[in-house]
């Protein structure tokens, strides 16, 4: 998304300014054309040659000598150009990380007094604002009637961090990690066809207990449950994401319920149903659970014979109950890991459970289905449409998903 992207990154002077060399990896590496324009303090943390050889760009530091005009010296005028307002009008995007108080003080009140200051008065692209200072100083009700003036005026502020600061103190103020930034700012340049819409996703697998240190569960890693929402919330969607327990940091944006078990899911499911536009279950609930929990670890010695045994019970089916439970404006998506036969199983099931759609894989393939990065599944629609999707990265794959849902759910 972010390939030819003309990306100015704002640097100012904080003790944070070294995650921005971070950043400005994270957005070279996206294929971002990145330059940096830095408040003079700024250099005082970070030299102007790291900025400058990361972002393989000249970095402005002021509105004087070379970086007034490229060409201030010739006879003919159409040569001449002034580098803070070319790189203003050039600019898709603009990201101010740290943004200290002394900009947000500046930018809130149209004061134009150096290059980064300067050139601010002439953007029109999209700006991310990342506030970054001590505690008080954020929390002062000038740097916050400053934040709001410049929310109302359209620009993106994202909240800062909380934990122990460079000084000592704790509390609001840690600039947002690079990744955080770099996440919103991928957000910028994705399609909104999904805003505002409701999406309720399922993901990861299901724990049920068999006593204190051991439960039945399955393989599944929720790795695509995630990709979905993450990319549903980047195409302006408002996400519900109710998780098993996985090991992989949620999605951004996102509103995250956590369960273990079948029954804790399948409440948190039924509990959004009713105000969801689009529900997708991804996750893998175990069939079965015990009978009956143990308040005690089983030990060796309760075996008599050598041999355990443990009465299960089927857990309800989630996908199953809500096809009975949406109603017609509502669109139903559900997964389907097979072993064989996947075509008839996908078919049975659309039928069977009241889906719209279902997304199936065959488990086993090389570089697809639990704990893989990518996937290689097969839409199948109720109208019997259905889609072969090639061996892709999980979140190519979510957003292909989302592509063919879309039409689905705003036709007419």
């Amino acid at each position: 998304m972010l390939k030819g992207k003309r990306i100015i990154l704002g640097v100012c002077g904080g003790i944070a300014a070294y995650k921005s060399v971070e950043l400005l990896r994270l957005l070279k590496k996206a294929g971002a054309n990145v330059k940096v324009a830095t408040t003079k303090s700024a250099l005082e943390f970070v030299g102007e040659m790291t900025f400058s050889v990361l972002s393989e760009n000249d970095v402005m530091t002021d509105l004087f000598g070379d970086n007034l005009a490229k060409s201030a010296n010739s006879n003919n005028s159409k040569d001449f150009s002034v580098r803070h307002i070319e790189w203003a009008k050039e600019a898709d995007a603009v990201v101010i990380a740290p943004a200290t108080a002394n900009i947000i003080g500046k930018l809130a009140n149209g004061i134009a007094d150096d290059a980064l200051s300067t050139m601010m008065m002439a953007v029109t692209a999209p700006i991310i604002l990342c506030p970054s200072m001590n505690t008080q100083m954020y929390e002062n009700r000038a740097v916050q009637r400053n934040l709001d003036i410049l929310e109302q005026d359209g620009i993106l502020i994202l909240e800062p961090g909380t934990g122990e600061l460079a000084c000592k103190t704790s509390g609001a103020g840690r600039l947002p990690e690079p990744e955080i930034i770099f996440d919103r700012v991928l957000k910028l340049f994705c399609q909104k066809d999904l805003k505002d819409k409701k999406i309720l996703i399922s993901a990861g697998p299901t724990r049920e207990s068999i006593d204190p240190v051991r439960y039945i569960s399955n393989h599944s890693s929720g790795k695509m449950g995630y990709a979905i929402a993450e990319a549903a919330e980047k195409r302006g969607a408002l996400v519900t994401l109710v998780s098993g327990p996985v090991s992989i940091s949620p999605p951004f944006g996102v509103n995250l319920i956590n369960v273990e078990s079948a029954k804790e899911m399948a409440d948190a499911m039924i509990k959004e149903l009713d105000d969801s536009d689009i529900i997708i279950k991804v996750a893998a609930v175990a069939d079965y659970r015990p009978l009956m929990a143990q308040e005690n670890k089983i030990k060796k010695c309760q075996r008599e014979t050598g041999s355990l045994s443990i009465d299960l019970v089927e857990n309800p089916d989630i996908l199953q109950m809500i096809g009975k439970m949406k109603r017609e404006d509502q669109f139903l998506a559900g997964f389907a890991a097979e072993t064989q036969n996947l075509d008839n199983y996908a078919l049975e099931k659309i039928e069977k459970k009241n889906l719209d759609m279902i997304v199936g894989n065959i488990v086993g393939i090389k570089g697809s289905g639990f704990q893989a990065d990518t996937n290689k599944v097969k839409f199948f629609f109720k109208d019997g449409s259905t889609y072969d999707i090639p061996l892709m990265d999980k979140l190519q794959v979510a957003h292909k998903l989302l592509d063919h849902i879309i039409p689905r759910v705003t036709k007419g």
